[in-house]
């Protein structure tokens, strides 16, 4: 995987201390404050009255790499809420040797459950897997906050893909799938069934989707969202993860059929390296990507020259037009 969580700690604990009282830092239509330092966010956006949460990527300095929790009651000030386990499931180390942090979760709610699928990688490796446990509460103060562990969903060791960046959609019979990849084969689709939120078909061949066509291949954390009758499918491509120097944006594609072929806006095949520009770098705010969406609001990580480089979350409102989304910094 080409993105990861660095080891910012003591960083950022200099950043939320600096920025504390401060003015906040622009982030498209919003301004966030607080700890908002992310990387691969999974948001799910409260409705009025209700909190948000954030699920992102492990750092190894925190509760031994896994997943990280941020909750908001606005949307804007973020506060550090905990994390999913503090000792990682044991079948992850032999699944994955040396796996530290545990990468790029995805959120999704199905009859009262909540769903959270994860990355267990080695930086650069597709020896990977995605896991997935359950909860009835996103929060970690609630008293019946326990996520239990439902084992492994797929694998990629010895494959021409990579097992990493879930994200869940359903077609319009209720039927979930789930898409991932990063770079090797390009990314992917599995279908899934309720209420395991296991492959429908373990021994099913997944169904590739995107591909930029030549090595490295870098293109990778696919989210699709349902929309109007189509399905809109989310990348990230180019490189992450090298701070300023990230190269990292966002392009979408869509299609009719969960399956695609999916394309962009002037026809081209996600296939053959298509993709609308949807976020790029701008100014001080430098590698967006890592992306999810909830309730139109794209979330994702970016470096900001502001900060020395560090990585943060960014949250941009979709806007649609002739049946396709842009997104702005401002």
């Amino acid at each position: 995987m080409y993105r990861r969580a660095t080891a910012w700690s003591a960083v950022l604990v200099t950043l939320v201390i600096a920025t504390a009282g401060c003015a906040a830092i622009p982030a498209g239509e919003r301004e966030l404050s607080g700890d908002y330092f992310t990387h691969d966010p999974a948001l799910v956006s409260g409705s009025a009255g209700e909190d948000w949460f954030v699920y992102s990527t492990g750092d190894g300095q925190v509760a031994d790499g896994n997943i990280q929790v941020r909750r908001s009651d606005d949307g804007e000030h973020w506060e550090y809420a905990g994390e999913v386990w503090q000792e990682k499931p044991d079948w992850l180390a032999e699944a994955v040797p040396g796996v530290d942090n545990l990468w790029a979760p995805e959120l999704y709610e199905h009859a009262g459950t909540w769903y959270l699928y994860y990355s267990a990688s080695t930086f650069g490796s597709n020896e990977s897997v995605i896991g997935l446990a359950t909860n009835t509460t996103l929060d970690p103060e609630d008293p019946d906050y326990q996520w239990v562990d439902q084992g492994e969903v797929i694998s990629s060791a010895g494959e021409n893909f990579n097992a990493i960046d879930p994200g869940i959609v359903e077609d319009a019979d209720g039927t979930p799938w789930m898409s991932f990849g990063s770079f090797w084969g390009g990314l992917q689709l599995v279908e899934l069934q309720w209420p395991s939120g296991l492959p429908a078909d373990p021994a099913a061949e997944p169904v590739t989707i995107a591909d930029r066509g030549t090595p490295p291949n870098a293109i990778e954390a696919p989210y699709l969202i349902e929309r109007d009758g189509y399905f809109y499918l989310f990348v990230s491509k180019d490189f992450c993860c090298q701070g300023l120097d990230s190269t990292y944006n966002i392009a979408v594609g869509r299609s009719e059929n969960i399956e695609g072929p999916y394309v962009d806006r002037d026809g081209v095949p996600m296939l053959d390296d298509g993709g609308t520009p949807l976020l790029a770098s701008d100014g001080p705010r430098v590698g967006p990507g890592g992306q999810s969406v909830s309730k139109d609001i794209l979330a994702f990580h970016y470096y900001d020259e502001t900060l020395d480089g560090a990585f943060r979350l960014g949250l941009v409102p979709l806007n649609w037009n002739d049946g396709w989304p842009t997104a702005r910094w401002d």
